[in-house]
């Protein structure tokens, strides 16, 4: 049985590059960009109007002209237009180029127009008044968006407007989801006395969509011959293996058994931690410069807050060393209470957060121990208290895993 901070260690040391693939920018929304995003052309890429209103010149207006004639319209996405009189104007839209000759731009709520002469009472304007200069926020060539970011709503915008159709995106690994246990039977069946509905799977499922990972489930029975051949064809078609059961020392247990008669090489069976103590993780191949991609395969225990804790500690932090090359900060929270915790394991104490004047503040709640699947949904994190010591005082700061 090894430390957390071993096992975080020896899962981040097997994560892999799964390459990258080019994709239409709108399929790209949450995905990890793999080419950085230059200007293609100074932003804004001209002398651009930012109001609806008439455009004059500076220096006529600053010798006390106030009314000006109207020589025609710069309609947003039309050529650029030239004030032929200095003493005159021209009506200009929101989005369009600056005119040639003009300098400033009056909205219409400061102006009347009547018989053709536009008229303000305002006392001073400044020069390039609403006028968004060209480059003034990017230069042709500057990067955009950087290499390693995930996509959001803001970098579809900026694709598109550099003319990005396509985009290249780190290749996410294909991942199959396995449930063993013939007590199991399926969400939409009645199950009797001695039998539940699949839950885990699910679980993990939607915990990988956060990801903008897609995966596929399977459920398998407690047959260890069965089990070698579906694992064993599973291993040839996937990257990834997540099973929930089967780990621990029961009669029907037969995960780890498996997997060693498949040539998985285990690197480490169980955690000093609780809950999830009995996770097994490994791989198919030995890592090395010759290695090609191996199956990885992590192996929780079946009981649901296990799984989902085990998944959040390690599957998150290893996919993102993966994709993203390096793991997301640590986040930490004040413990709101105090609290006691006997044996010498890291105890991943479910917690509700609140935000006090800055400051995130974890108070337990109170479970059923790790099979307390509803107490999931009251819970809003679990804060890692260290397996060293038994008393932890209110006040003491100690890194949280949000999950909401």
């Amino acid at each position: 049985m090894i430390e957390v901070t071993q096992a975080s260690e020896l899962i981040l040391a097997n994560n892999q590059d799964y390459g990258v693939e080019s994709i239409g920018f709108m399929q790209s929304l949450g995905r990890v960009l793999k080419e950085e995003i230059v200007a293609d052309r100074d932003f804004p890429p001209f002398d651009r109007v930012c109001m609806d209103g008439i455009a004059v010149s500076f220096e006529i207006f600053s010798k006390g002209q106030r009314s000006f004639p109207v020589e025609g319209v710069q309609a947003a996405g039309s050529p650029q237009k030239q004030l032929k009189d200095s003493k005159s104007c021209l009506e200009v839209m929101t989005g369009a180029m600056l005119p040639v000759g003009v300098d400033v731009v009056i909205p219409y709520e400061l102006i009347t127009i009547e018989n053709g002469i536009a008229t303000t009472s305002l006392e001073d304007v400044k020069l390039l008044q609403n006028v968004h200069l060209k480059g003034k926020d990017r230069l042709e060539g500057d990067i955009l968006i950087p290499e390693n970011r995930k996509i959001s709503a803001a970098e579809i915008g900026v694709l598109a407007t550099v003319g990005k159709s396509n985009v290249l995106v780190a290749k996410h690994p294909k991942v199959l989801i396995v449930s063993t246990g013939d007590e199991l039977v399926e969400v939409s069946e009645n199950p009797l006395d001695h039998q539940i509905r699949r839950s885990n799977v699910f679980s993990l499922q939607a915990l990988l969509l956060d990801l903008g990972i897609s995966s596929d489930t399977k459920h398998l029975s407690d047959d260890k011959e069965s089990l070698l051949k579906e694992i064993g064809t599973a291993m040839e078609a996937y990257d990834v293996l997540l099973f929930s059961g089967a780990v621990s020392k029961g009669k029907f247990d037969f995960i780890p058994e498996v997997l060693d008669e498949l040539g998985v090489e285990k690197l480490f069976h169980k955690v000093k931690q609780r809950p999830g103590k009995p996770f097994w993780f490994g791989r198919l191949a030995s890592l090395g410069v010759e290695a090609t991609h191996g199956t990885v395969v992590f192996a929780f225990p079946g009981n649901p807050v296990s799984t989902y804790v085990n998944c959040l500690k390690y599957f998150y932090p290893w996919y993102q060393k993966s994709v993203y090359g390096q793991v997301q900060g640590t986040k930490y929270a004040k413990l709101g209470v105090d609290f006691n915790f006997k044996p010498s394991l890291t105890y991943f104490l479910q917690v509700k957060l609140e935000n006090n004047n800055g400051e995130l503040i974890a108070n337990p709640l109170t479970g059923n121990g790790s099979g307390d699947l509803a107490n999931l949904t009251e819970a809003d994190a679990f804060l890692e208290l260290p397996g060293d010591r038994t008393l932890f005082k209110k006040g003491e700061i100690f890194p949280v895993i949000t999950y909401r």
